[in-house]
């Protein structure tokens, strides 16, 4: 039975015998349109995963989105990482077209989380020189 929350239409009958096990290469993929990259300005937000920051990263995605709507930021990725190398780290990068990403904010450099409003003043600094940010602008 499916959850009350569930589309029907995405339910599908589970398979029975050896057919219901598939190998990525037996995919059948005719009639699928691979997404294409998404061309304009994105944000990455890499967080660590064992610090379990991910309720801060989409916190902070989605503060961003209602300040920049699309198309000024056409994506937000949230990348969580569970690795020594990535212990502690919470980044936030600008990706525009044609030039390398640029970092907006990282935790062991700030000294701590972003101030939404100082992270919305460097995005848009970069995306959208001028704009007013309303009260996040006010000293």
């Amino acid at each position: 039975m499916a959850d009350p929350g569930t589309c029907v239409d995405c339910i599908q009958e589970p398979q029975t015998g050896s057919e219901s096990i598939l190998h990525p290469q037996e995919i059948e993929t005719t009639g699928f349109v691979p997404p294409t990259p998404i061309p304009g300005p994105s944000v990455i937000i890499e967080f660590c995963d064992r610090c379990r920051w991910l309720h801060r990263a989409s916190w902070v995605s989605t503060e961003l989105f209602l300040t920049f709507p699309t198309p000024t930021i056409k994506a937000i990725s949230l990348m969580p990482l569970s690795s020594e190398e990535t212990a502690g780290r919470f980044r936030v990068w600008l990706c525009l077209d044609g030039v390398p990403p640029s970092l907006m904010w990282d935790r062991k450099i700030e000294g701590g989380f972003p101030e939404l409003k100082v992270l919305k003043q460097r995005i848009r600094d970069k995306v959208q020189p001028g704009k007013s940010l309303g009260h996040s602008d006010k000293k």
